[in-house]
C-alpha cells in the first residue's frame, strides 16, 4: 500500500457533520444503534455479511417505527422518512463514505481486527472508527489499525433505543477531537455520555459483571437456590432483574468472555469466571438466546421462563410449624420499630421491649406516625391503624416475653450484646418459643449458642424500612431444627414478605453480592478511573439500579459498610474483599454519608 494522507484532527468534526454512519454488525445491538441513528436524522449503512440478518435489521426497524406511529409518537411520514436512511450490505465496501463507523460484530478480537483492517482500506483518511466491545482492548484495536488516532470505543447499552447511558472510550493513542466529536454526537442522539479509558468493563459493565459472577458462583455452591438468589437481589436492591435471570439476557458465553478479559487484566480472583458459566457455555446453554441457561425458556429467544427440575414445587413445604399468635420485638430503633410495626398490622399481639419504659414508649410513638402517614395518604383507614396501635404493648425488660410465640431481637449489631440478650431470652421465654435475630453480618449460631435451645434460633433479616422492604432472608444454622425453619417462612407469608432461604454464613445473599460491588466502585474512584458521578451515572442509566454506588453508600452510612465489607474480608478471606483504603479513610475522618452532613459527597444540614 502506498502512503495515505494524514487525517486533519485538530478540529473536531461536529455532531451533525457526522451525518453518514456505517454500523458494522447487524445483531440485536447493532439493529438497535441503527434504529437510533436514523431516527435522529443520520444516513444509515448497515453492512452484515449474512444477507437474513440484514432482512431482519430491517423487518425490525420496520415494527418498531410501526408501534411508535400507533402511538402517536411519529407520523406516517417521518416512518418513511427513517426508513429510507436506512440501507443495507453485505460488504465493507459500502463503508467508504461514511464519517463514522461503529463496529458491533461478536467479541472475538481476530474477528473485530480483520473489521478494522478491511475498512482501514475502504473508508476516507478522517473517518472517526469506533468499536462497541465492551471487553476487549480499544488501545490493541487502534494499535492495530493504519491510523490509531481515529480509533475509539463507543459502548451502547442493550437495548439501545431505550438506554440513555453511552460510554465514549478513548485509548492513550486516540486523538481528543474524535472523543469530542463522538461524545457530542451521542448527546445529540439523546444520550448520556461519559467518557471514560481502556479497560475491560469499562465502567457499568466492569462493575456489573463482577457481581453476576458471585451471583453464579454463589448458586454453583448451592448456597441459595437461583429463584432466591434473584428475588433477593431484585426485592433487597430494587434492582429490575436479579442476576441469573440477567446472565441468561446477555448470554452466559458472553459473560465469560467479558470476565476472562476483566481477570487477565485485574488478577483479581472476583472477576475469575466461576467454573459453572464455562459448563454452561460449553454444554450450549447460553441463556435466552439458547432456550436455556440458568433458567428454561418456552423456546430459544424467549423471555418466558418454564418450569424445570429445578423449579421449587408448590407443595415443596417442609415439616410442620408451630402456632404463632403472638411476638415479642426487643430494640427501640427504626428496625425494631419498623418490624413491631409489620407484625402489628398483619393481626399478631406485639410486645415492644426496650431497655426502658420511656424507649418502648417513644418507639410505639414512632410508630403511631408512621401508621398517621398511612392514613393521610389513603393506604390505612383510622380504624385499621387504632386497631394496629392496640395491638402493640410496649414493655421495658424482656420479662415482658414470657408468653410470646416468636421473639425477634433488632438491637445493636455488636455480637457481645445479642449473645448477652439470647441468654435472657433463654431464660424468659417459654419453651417451644422461637427466638430469630436480625442480624445482617454476625454468625446467627454464636446466638444460638448463648441458649440452651439453639435449634429454637434462626435469622430474620428485614431490610429498611421494614414496612415497605417486602424481603426476609431466612438464615438457618446447621442446628436450626426443621419446624421452627418451616414456622418462619409461613410467618413471613402472613405479614406479606418474601422469604429467601440461606445459610449462615457473611453477608448472607444480599449484603454478599452488593457489598463487593460497592467496594469496587470505591477503587475505580481511589485509580481515578471515573468519577463519583460517572460512576453513578453509569449504574442507573447503563445497569438499571435505583442508585448510583456512592449514593446509596452514603444513605447505608459508610462506618456500616466498612463494618459489613470487614466482616466479609474476614469470612471469605479473598483479598479482592479487602476493603477500599479510601473508605476506611473517610470513616477514620468522621466522614459517614447523610448522617454526618458529609460522606463521598456533601449534603446541607438540617
Amino acid at each position: 500500500m502506498g502512503p495515505q494522507s494524514t487525517p486533519d484532527l485538530s478540529t473536531p468534526p461536529s455532531p451533525l457533520s457526522l451525518s453518514t454512519i456505517a454500523v458494522v454488525g447487524l445483531g440485536t445491538m447493532g439493529t438497535g444503534i441503527a434504529e437510533v441513528l436514523t431516527r435522529a436524522g443520520r444516513e444509515v449503512i448497515g453492512i452484515d455479511t449474512d444477507e437474513t440478518a440484514a432482512r431482519q435489521a430491517v423487518a425490525t426497524l420496520e415494527a418498531a417505527t410501526a408501534r411508535a406511529v400507533a402511538r402517536e409518537r411519529i407520523t406516517e411520514r417521518e416512518r418513511q422518512d427513517i426508513l429510507a436512511r436506512f440501507r443495507t450490505f453485505t460488504d465493507l465496501q459500502a463503508a467508504a463514505d461514511a464519517d463514522l463507523v461503529i463496529e458491533v460484530v461478536p467479541e472475538d478480537y481476530e474477528l473485530k481486527r480483520q473489521v478494522f483492517a478491511g475498512l482501514d482500506a475502504v473508508v476516507r483518511a478522517d473517518t472517526i472508527l469506533a468499536t462497541g466491545t465492551n471487553a476487549l482492548s480499544v488501545t490493541r484495536l487502534a494499535a492495530d489499525s493504519q491510523r490509531p488516532e481515529r480509533v475509539l470505543g463507543v459502548h451502547f447499552f442493550n437495548p439501545a433505543p431505550a438506554m440513555k447511558l453511552v460510554e465514549v472510550v478513548s485509548s492513550v493513542l486516540t486523538a481528543p477531537t474524535a472523543v469530542a466529536a463522538v461524545t457530542e454526537l451521542a448527546r445529540d442522539l439523546g444520550k448520556d455520555p461519559i467518557a471514560v479509558g481502556d479497560r475491560p468493563g469499562f465502567v457499568a459493565d466492569g462493575l456489573l459483571f463482577g457481581y453476576l459472577n458471585q451471583a453464579a458462583a454463589m448458586y454453583e455452591a448451592r448456597y441459595a437456590t437461583r429463584e432466591d438468589i434473584d428475588a433477593a437481589m431484585r426485592l433487597g436492591c430494587g434492582l429490575p432483574m436479579g442476576p441469573l435471570a440477567l446472565l441468561d439476557l446477555i448470554g452466559v458465553d458472553t459473560a465469560r468472555t467479558v470476565l476472562e478479559a476483566m481477570y487477565a487484566e485485574s488478577q483479581d480472583r472476583l472477576h475469575a469466571p466461576a467454573p459453572i458459566l464455562g459448563q454452561l457455555a460449553e454444554a450450549g446453554l447460553t441463556g435466552r438466546k439458547a432456550g436455556r441457561g440458568f433458567y428454561t425458556y418456552d423456546a430459544p429467544g424467549s423471555g418466558t421462563a418454564v418450569p424445570d427440575a429445578e423449579s421449587p414445587a408448590a407443595a415443596d413445604e417442609l415439616a410442620a410449624g408451630r402456632t404463632v399468635s403472638s411476638v415479642g420485638v426487643a430494640g427501640s430503633g427504626t428496625m425494631a420499630s419498623g418490624i413491631a410495626e409489620v407484625f402489628a398490622k398483619a393481626g399478631f399481639k406485639v410486645v415492644l421491649a426496650a431497655r426502658s419504659l420511656e424507649k418502648a414508649e417513644k418507639a410505639k410513638a414512632r410508630i403511631a406516625k408512621s401508621l398517621g402517614r398511612s392514613v393521610d395518604k389513603g393506604r390505612l383507614t383510622a380504624e385499621a391503624r387504632d386497631t394496629t396501635l392496640a395491638s402493640i404493648t410496649p414493655a421495658g425488660a424482656l420479662e415482658a416475653f414470657a408468653d410470646v410465640d416468636l421473639a425477634v431481637e433488632a438491637v445493636a449489631e455488636d455480637l457481645a450484646v445479642k449473645q448477652e440478650l439470647f441468654r435472657t431470652l433463654d431464660k424468659v421465654c417459654k419453651p417451644g418459643a422461637i427466638l430469630a435475630t436480625t442480624t445482617s453480618s454476625l454468625p446467627v449460631v454464636a446466638c444460638a449458642r448463648a441458649t440452651s435451645r439453639p435449634e429454637d434460633v434462626i435469622g430474620m433479616h428485614f431490610f429498611n424500612p421494614a414496612p415497605a422492604m417486602k424481603l426476609v432472608e431466612v438464615v438457618r444454622t446447621v442446628l436450626t431444627a426443621d419446624d421452627v425453619h418451616a414456622t418462619v417462612r409461613a410467618v413471613c407469608a402472613k405479614v406479606r414478605k418474601h422469604p429467601v432461604d440461606c445459610g449462615d454464613r457473611a453477608g448472607f445473599i444480599v449484603n454478599a453480592l452488593l457489598f463487593p460491588y460497592l467496594n469496587n466502585a470505591i477503587k475505580m474512584v481511589e485509580e481515578h478511573y471515573a468519577s463519583l458521578d460517572d460512576i453513578d451515572a453509569a449504574m442507573k442509566l447503563g445497569g438499571g439500579y435505583p442508585m448510583g454506588p456512592f449514593e446509596l453508600l452514603d444513605v447505608v452510612g459508610l462506618d456500616v459498610s466498612l463494618a459489613i465489607e470487614k466482616v466479609l474480608h474476614a469470612e471469605f478471606r479473598d483479598p479482592g474483599l479487602a476493603p477500599a483504603p479510601l473508605l476506611e479513610h473517610l470513616v477514620a475522618a468522621g466522614c459517614l454519608g447523610r448522617k454526618t452532613g458529609r460522606g463521598f459527597r456533601e449534603y446541607a444540614r438540617r
